[in-house]
């Protein structure tokens, strides 16, 4: 299937919110963000420079189109990429907000760390990442590329998700503050945010939407996630590196059909590990 069909009609650059942030960080600089507005592996990456105050330069590439200079800075071709200078550069969203977080750790100038300093949980915090990793995201796709020809029902890709959803949620602290570790914003609030902003496409293509159970049941654990999704969905960083949610309803239309040929599509239908 031609790469065609992942660009038609999408917009090459940012809109809305996100594009007053891409233009003001337009200008040359020595550290530069490689992304693709339409990606939440990309978002990820662009809130912890938003939320840590870092200088650098945003780049708008097209995944499905790759310029052979990119493809030079990551053979990969996949964003987001960090072009560090004087170093190789950087891939994988996570690796690449670990990167940030540590190279940056002057409070005043960069905000503070967004893992936290007892050693325990900043172990527990990349535990429930990796949930994030390798549960939560791989059953958003699963569930918004459910198509009526596939071998598991609907039904089936939307207890998959919210089982996952709620197994991490209740793992949240519950200390007067919305976040997974309370009152604390961390890495493990970013992993999630993009998935969480993207939930209304959900909504918007498929039966029954995501389906979280109204009020009254299990209603502890789901007035725990809308605290964590009110926060989350309303915080700059997030709001900030947003386009407009029409973009997306265009972008993810090929999802939606399972037409697109997205490297994270592709390993979803086989059931392979994301890229």
């Amino acid at each position: 299937m031609p790469a065609s069909v992942d660009t038609t009609q999408l917009p090459a650059h940012t809109t809305g919110k996100a594009a007053v942030l891409a233009k003001g960080h337009a200008a040359e600089h020595p550290l530069k963000l490689y992304g693709s507005w339409f990606c939440p592996f990309v978002q990820r990456a662009w809130m912890v420079l938003h939320e840590k105050r870092i200088p650098y330069q945003y780049v708008e590439i097209n995944p499905y189109n790759k310029d052979p200079d990119f493809l030079a800075l990551n053979p990969r071709g996949l964003v987001p990429t960090l072009a560090v200078e004087g170093e190789k550069p950087l891939y994988e969203s996570m690796v690449v907000c670990e990167y940030l977080n540590e190279a940056y750790p002057n409070e005043n100038a960069n905000g503070g760390s967004l893992f936290p300093i007892d050693v325990y949980q900043r172990a527990r915090c990349r535990l429930w990442i990796d949930h994030i990793e390798k549960k939560i995201v791989p059953g958003f796709y699963r569930f918004i590329q459910h198509t009526p020809e596939k071998e598991y029902s609907i039904e089936d890709a939307r207890a998959n998700f919210l089982g996952h959803i709620k197994t991490l949620v209740r793992e949240m602290e519950s200390n007067n503050g919305p976040w997974f570790l309370g009152q604390s914003f961390s890495l493990v609030d970013i992993a999630l945010a993009p998935w969480a902003k993207r939930l209304f496409l959900i909504d918007h293509y498929k039966p029954g939407g995501v389906g979280i159970p109204a009020a009254g049941d299990e209603e502890e654990v789901w007035a725990r996630w809308r605290t964590w999704f009110d926060a989350i969905t309303s915080r700059s960083s997030v709001q900030s590196t947003w386009s407009d949610d029409d973009q997306y309803i265009k972008a993810y239309k090929r999802y939606a059909e399972d037409t697109t040929q997205s490297e994270v599509a592709k390993a979803t239908r086989k059931g392979e590990k994301l890229p």
